[in-house]
């Protein structure tokens, strides 16, 4: 070989044509090949228009797999692509996929009568409805599998891939092994075999990673939407163009060619693989905000998590001080949030609503001990049968003040924020992993934090973050703040911010920038005089820089004891609202709303008188827009709609 990329796809499609059994399809944007498996043979040919000077396959070589993957039955194999020998029922190399595995096949003929191996790498989860790419580099007895540029699984097994596989007279078969049973469902994009090199490096360069192609198909590639004057598109398409309803939905080249109907704006968008492209749109811009329920509460809140339960409705969970009665779920009906569900908790401090599968599930920071002396936060299971919360796992935490729960890599995570043990706030808050085997989660990492507040998950390219938010050491709350990075399978310091009482971190996007905003709360240090006003500081609008590979200052803003920040959009207009809660002399303080103005930055747009005002939540319904406020200082918060016009 002469180290060339050899395209086994672009040899099963004729010039000029499809072949047989193949039909292209556009889904997100991305144009893939759909195999039938009524006729399997059709989708092969000679190894030896590949192995041109040689009928030996490669000793060292990597595959490329650009593919989308359709839910995969238990216990049931598709095929990505076999190598045969015509003579032969057995699989000389292949690759196949299973439910959260990948196997790699190869016949070693050391021996007399030969053996087949399989190379096994689990937790390789795909079938989320998206494009990945793979790239398998193999060589000797080492075996690695990055999927979409993340950190490699590398395996070193007994039996060496063959220094000599003979390939005289055998064929490549697509998406099957020369019959019907295990051809592969999905879309195949590229495939491509890259002998004697690690092809990752070559892979791993471009922004999308998910769809960096060595080698396509003319038929795949991309074509103007529009032919040139009258003529038809030279290779004709399906696609599973859809219409999204509901609030804004992302934007990418995976949801390219797609449609959302705003119901509220009576808009009708296209993706165009980066932006929403209006068609048909009744423009609209914020121009008020009005106070449209009082929602009396069990006792102060100190957090609200507003989240849907898919086909049963709008829920708003808050988090009470007092128990009894504890705190409440509110469900959203005719318009209106009112009582669904009472739940016992010992000065709750937030909720966190996430699902595991289609287990669905709602965690509470629990801030005292319940009536035994014992001091657990809670995890609850919604139950279908039941249509309520029920309790499912108690986890010791340390006068927990929030939850967050995220996704890695297939596998799902819960971090407890722990605020202090006793009078020591220096302590290790605990980030769980959820254990599918007993269905539980278990300890995985634990991470110094300082009085700390608040969890913030986050991802950006292949990278997972995740930030703390420190408040208080013992002595001083002019501390630092942590952003962590997920790096071989635990989280990495990656960059510190000096931070002063930190309450919340959010992150939020506006086009291709990403922003991450600090709520400081207050600033005290013993060892230094007393300032004028200890909660009349600045606030912290940092901004990522690529090429600084790290979060710099964009934008500071003058706050009020802030303990939340949240981020919305109206139309094409971008929002921060800011929780102020006291001014030094009153917990009668305006929370405000800054608008997005470019090269400005935020700018104050609405002032809101609140009551010690601790959170805020954004939500939307079919009905519009609107802001839901917790107050710490009564029992009572607030829905405010956002008036267009």
């Amino acid at each position: 070989t002469d180290l060339r990329p050899l395209d086994i796809l672009s040899e099963v499609v004729p010039t000029g044509g499809l072949a047989r059994g193949m039909r292209v399809f556009q889904v997100q944007g991305v144009r893939g090949f759909q195999l039938a498996a009524s006729r399997p043979r059709i989708l092969g040919f000679p190894a030896s228009r590949l192995f041109i000077h040689c009928d030996r396959f490669p000793e060292e070589f990597s595959i490329i797999v650009t593919l989308r993957v359709l839910g995969v039955p238990a216990k049931r194999n598709e095929y990505i692509f076999t190598l045969m020998a015509e003579e032969s029922p057995s699989v000389l190399v292949g690759l196949r996929y299973a439910p959260d595995k990948l196997h790699f096949l190869f016949w070693s003929q050391e021996r007399a009568s030969g053996w087949q191996t399989r190379v096994t790498f689990h937790n390789v989860s795909l079938y989320d409805n998206q494009w990945h790419t793979l790239v398998l580099a193999v060589s000797g007895q080492s075996f690695s599998l990055t999927v979409d540029c993340s950190v490699p699984k590398d395996l070193v097994v007994e039996t060496p891939f063959p220094a000599s596989l003979s390939v005289k007279r055998a064929s490549f078969y697509l998406g099957n092994r020369r019959r019907r049973k295990g051809v592969f469902t999905g879309l195949l994009r590229q495939l491509v075999l890259l002998p004697g090199a690690d092809a990752t490096p070559r892979v791993c360069t471009a922004t999308n990673f998910k769809e960096e192609m060595l080698s396509v198909p003319t038929v795949l590639q991309d074509v103007p939407t529009k032919p040139a004057s009258n003529e038809v598109l030279k290779y004709p398409y399906e696609t599973d163009t859809k219409v999204t309803l509901g609030s804004r939905p992302p934007c990418t080249k995976q949801e390219k060619a797609q449609f959302w109907f705003n119901a509220s704006q009576r808009g009708l968008y296209l993706c165009n693989g980066s932006a929403w492209i209006s068609l048909l749109e009744v423009k609209q811009r914020l121009d008020y905000v009005e106070e449209y329920q009082s929602l009396v509460t069990n006792s102060e809140t100190m957090g609200v998590e507003v989240f849907t339960i898919p086909k049963v409705g709008l829920f708003a969970a808050t988090a009470n001080r007092y128990t009894p009665p504890g705190s409440a779920i509110y469900k959203w009906t005719d318009g209106k949030f009112v009582p669904y569900q009472n739940i016992p908790t010992y000065q709750a401090q937030s909720w966190k609503y996430f699902t595991i599968g289609k287990k669905i599930f709602l965690a509470v920071a629990n801030f005292e001990q319940n009536d035994r002396g014992q001091e657990f936060s809670v995890i609850y299971k919604w139950s279908r049968r039941k249509e309520k919360f029920i309790t499912y796992q108690r986890i010791t935490t340390h006068s927990a003040r929030d939850w967050e729960a995220f996704v890695i890599e297939g596998e799902a995570f819960l971090a407890v924020v722990n605020h202090r043990e006793g009078n020591n706030h220096n302590i290790d808050s605990v980030i769980y992993r959820w254990n599918p085997r007993t269905g539980l989660f278990e300890t995985n990492q634990t991470i110094p934090t300082s009085g700390a507040y608040d969890w913030e998950f986050f991802t950006i390219g292949p990278y997972s973050f995740l930030a703390v938010a420190n408040t208080f050491n013992g002595t001083s709350t002019k501390i630092y703040s942590h952003i962590y990075i997920w790096l071989s399978g635990s989280f990495q310091l990656f960059q510190s911010i000096l931070t002063f009482g930190a309450a919340d971190w959010e992150v939020f996007r506006i086009g291709d920038r990403v922003f991450l905003a600090v709520a400081n709360s207050h600033s005290y240090d013993s060892g230094m005089p007393a300032p004028s006003n200890f909660y009349a500081i600045n606030s912290s609008i940092y901004e990522l820089n690529i090429t600084a590979q790290m979060f710099v200052k964009f934008q500071d803003l003058l706050t009020y004891s802030a303990l939340d920040w949240e981020f919305f959009s109206v139309g094409d207009d971008s929002f921060l609202v800011v929780a102020n809660s006291f001014d030094g002399f009153t917990f009668s303080v305006n929370s405000i709303i800054y608008r997005w103005q470019g090269y400005e930055g935020f700018v104050a747009a609405h002032h809101l008188p609140t009551v010690g005002c601790r959170d805020w939540e954004a939500f939307h319904t079919a009905e519009g827009s609107y802001l839901l406020y917790s107050s710490a200082k009564e029992p009572l918060s607030k829905v405010l709609k956002l008036k267009t016009t």
